[in-house]
C-alpha cells in the first residue's frame, strides 16, 4: 500500500540537475553545471577524458555526494529523500553499467530476479516468468538464464545487464558506455534494441557514450560536457553547426564527419525506411 511518502511529482522532468559542483579534494570537476532531461527523450552525454561523464552519473543516482548544487530525479531532491521516497525513487529507474556489473556467482537469470525480489512482495512462480520475460526483452537467446556471467560473450552482458535494470519496469534507464567494447554489427544492433525499447516502453534514456554511430543513430539530444558544466544541449545535427572548438572538433573532425557521411549514404540507400 503506498502513501505520500512515496507519491512523485509526474509533472516535473524525469532528471534536473541545478548549478552542481563536484569535487574530488581541491580537484573541481563541475561548476554551476545545469542539465534537464525531457520525459521520453533520449539523451547522450558527451564530453572529453576527465570532464566527469561517470561522476555526473554517479551523483544522479546516488552513489556520490555533490559538494554544491541540487539533483532532482521526478521533481525529488535526493539529498533530502526520506527512505521510503528513495525506494519509490529506486523502483522506477535502471541503470546498465558500462561492465554489467552481474554478480558473478549468479546466473543470469538469477541476477536479473534479484531487483525483483528486493523490491516487489511477488512469488517465486511471478518473479521467474518476469524474469524470463526481462531476459527476452533484452535479445538474449533461449537458455541464456542458465549461464552465469563468465559463459557470456561481451554482447550477452550487456544484455543481461540491460535485462536486470529493466526488471522493475522503470521510467529512467541509465546506461555507461552501452556499445563499449562491442564489434560494429553488436553495436548496431544493442543500438537497435534501446531505440526499440525506448518507443515501445515510453523510457527517459540517459546514456553516456563516446559512440558517435550511437548518437546519430538514437538520440533525441546530446549534452556536451566541457569547461566544468554542460556547454551545449541539443540534436547532434544542431551541435554541428556550434562554434565551441570541442564541439567541432568532436563532430565534424574526421571520425565525427565519417560518421555522419555514413548515416546520410544509409538514409540515401534504395529500400532505406
Amino acid at each position: 500500500m503506498s502513501g505520500p511518502e512515496d507519491v512523485l511529482d509526474e509533472r516535473a522532468p524525469p532528471i534536473q540537475v541545478v548549478d552542481l559542483y563536484s569535487a574530488f579534494g581541491d580537484h573541481v570537476i563541475h561548476q554551476d553545471l545545469n542539465l534537464t532531461i525531457p520525459h521520453g527523450d533520449v539523451v547522450g552525454v558527451v564530453g572529453g577524458s576527465g570532464t566527469g561523464k561517470s561522476v555526473l552519473l554517479n551523483t544522479i543516482i546516488g552513489l556520490k555526494r555533490p559538494e554544491g548544487g541540487v539533483v532532482r530525479i521526478f521533481g525529488q531532491d535526493i539529498e533530502h529523500a526520506s527512505r521510503r521516497k528513495w525506494t519509490a525513487i529506486e523502483r522506477r529507474w535502471g541503470v546498465l553499467f558500462q561492465q554489467g556489473a552481474l554478480w558473478s556467482n549468479l546466473t543470469v537469470k538469477e541476477n536479473v530476479a534479484a531487483p525483483l525480489i528486493e523490491h516487489t512482495e511477488l512469488t517465486a512462480r511471478e518473479v521467474s516468468e518476469l524474469a524470463d520475460l526481462k531476459i527476452a526483452l533484452a535479445g538474449l537467446p533461449p537458455g541464456s538464464g542458465a549461464l552465469k556471467p563468465s559463459e557470456l560473450s561481451g554482447g550477452m552482458i550487456k544484455r543481461a545487464g540491460l535485462a536486470r535494470a529493466l526488471a522493475l519496469d522503470p521510467e529512467l534507464l541509465f546506461l555507461d558506455e552501452p556499445t563499449s567494447g562491442l564489434d560494429p554489427i553488436s553495436a548496431a544492433a544493442f543500438d537497435e534494441l534501446i531505440l526499440d525499447l525506448a518507443d515501445s516502453l515510453d523510457l527517459t534514456v540517459f546514456m553516456i557514450t563516446h559512440d558517435l554511430d550511437s548518437l546519430y543513430t538514437i538520440t533525441d539530444q546530446v549534452a556536451v560536457l566541457a569547461d566544468k558544466k554542460v556547454v551545449a544541449m541539443a540534436p547532434v545535427r544542431e551541435l554541428e553547426k556550434s562554434d565551441h572548438p570541442w564541439i567541432r572538433q568532436y563532430f565534424l573532425g574526421t571520425r565525427g564527419r565519417a560518421s555522419a557521411e555514413a548515416r546520410t549514404a544509409q538514409a540515401k540507400a534504395p529500400g532505406a525506411p
